[in-house]
């Protein structure tokens, strides 16, 4: 498996217990639109993710990420 395969696989894990609408997860799926999301699950969710991959996300990438491709791609390139 990838390490892109990897990490996806990982992030879509964390998503589940936040998944409270049983939402099909693909990499296009939006957290606000599609998860419904709001600022404090977001910052518990960016929390589990950089501890699970020992990472920092800034604010303004944060800003960035609005579906859960763009946050494979932004967890694979800050583990790079």
């Amino acid at each position: 498996m990838s390490d892109r395969a990897t990490i996806s696989s990982t992030i879509t894990d964390l998503i589940e217990p936040f998944n409270k609408k049983g939402v099909a997860l693909t990499e296009a799926t939006s957290f606000q639109t599609d998860l419904e999301w709001d600022s404090l699950t977001v910052m518990d969710f960016v929390a589990n993710i950089e501890d699970e991959f020992d990472i920092i996300i800034t604010m303004n990438m944060q800003a960035e990420i609005e579906t859960v491709g763009q946050l494979i791609d932004a967890v694979v390139k800050l583990k790079g």
